[in-house]
């Protein structure tokens, strides 16, 4: 049971995270955002960083670095290009692909099997998101031209299976070693700002100080809820659950971003209340 409520709460945080930082992208590029959520999340978690054995567990952080680096770095990089194009809902539903892909993947790489049961609730999650993510909403003309080039969807992909990878080393060291989801969370936080300091320069600074105080509020309040929250709550699922079934309530993010869609500019039809419904009927019936 606490590995479901982990997995709807990081669900949950996420997605809120997402909608504000879309708010933050005519301010900053996807990889400034980026490295500034990581850093202030980074030294929110430090004391953790403090409880690590670094000689003992040297090679379950390197695993881990290189799990922040695809996951984070990269990955939320995708991520966030694909929000500034696609909106919130529209990107999380490409998440429709993921627990198939998580499901496939740690079968071949961690040998995690699943019951037919399992398998069916997944498949109905699936293709309830596909046919949210394919239903037409009301959208402004720049934001669907952009759809129709598919750049976003690209860019949605790419984050996600680089999300499913890193969530995969995560699990590996999460079961086979005594580390919490505190200290991976901030040793895969590492990862991401090593990767990212590059993208640190003299027009972040001056973005930084020229952003809005109400922003700032916000960016920090989406860094706390999303970043922080989001992935020590998804950390503890990875510890719990099998890759296919955690990532499967992850990715209910789509239903959550229904609540959203309004303040994007989208209005929704009964069409994809309905395939979000039965996305959570499918969530139902793996766990039942």
């Amino acid at each position: 049971m606490f590995g479901i409520l982990s997995a709807l709460g990081a669900a949950s945080s996420w997605t809120y995270a997402c909608f504000l930082w879309r708010q933050q992208t005519k301010y900053f590029s996807a990889s400034q955002i980026n490295i500034i959520k990581n850093v202030i999340a980074f030294a929110i978690f430090s004391p953790a960083i403090l409880t690590f054995d670094f000689q003992y567990s040297f090679n379950e952080l390197l695993i881990l670095l290189l799990s922040g680096i695809i996951g984070i770095s990269i990955g939320d990089s995708f991520y966030l290009i694909a929000l500034k194009i696609l909106g919130t809902r529209r990107t999380l539903t490409v998440e429709a692909l993921s627990p198939i892909l998580a499901t496939i993947l740690g079968s071949i790489l961690l040998h995690e099997s699943l019951t037919l049961k399992s398998w069916l609730g997944i498949l109905l999650v699936s293709i309830s998101l596909v046919g949210v993510a394919l239903q037409r909403t009301k959208v402004n003309k720049e934001i669907e031209s952009r759809i129709t080039k598919m750049t976003g969807f690209i860019f949605a992909f790419l984050s996600i299976f680089c999300a499913v990878i890193a969530a995969i080393l995560s699990r590996f060291v999460l079961v086979n070693s005594d580390l919490n989801p505190f200290q991976t969370t901030e040793i895969r936080l590492l990862g991401g700002i090593i990767a990212l300091l590059p993208c640190v320069d003299n027009n972040l600074t001056k973005s930084i100080k020229q952003l809005p105080f109400k922003n700032k509020i916000k960016f920090l309040f989406a860094t706390f809820l999303g970043t922080n929250i989001g992935i020590l709550l998804q950390q503890n699922v990875f510890k719990i659950l099998p890759i296919g079934l955690g990532w499967t309530l992850l990715s209910t993010s789509p239903a959550i971003a229904i609540f959203f869609a309004r303040a994007e500019g989208e209005e929704l039809n009964i069409k994809t209340v309905i395939l979000t419904a039965t996305s959570i009927l499918g969530v139902g019936i793996v766990f039942l």
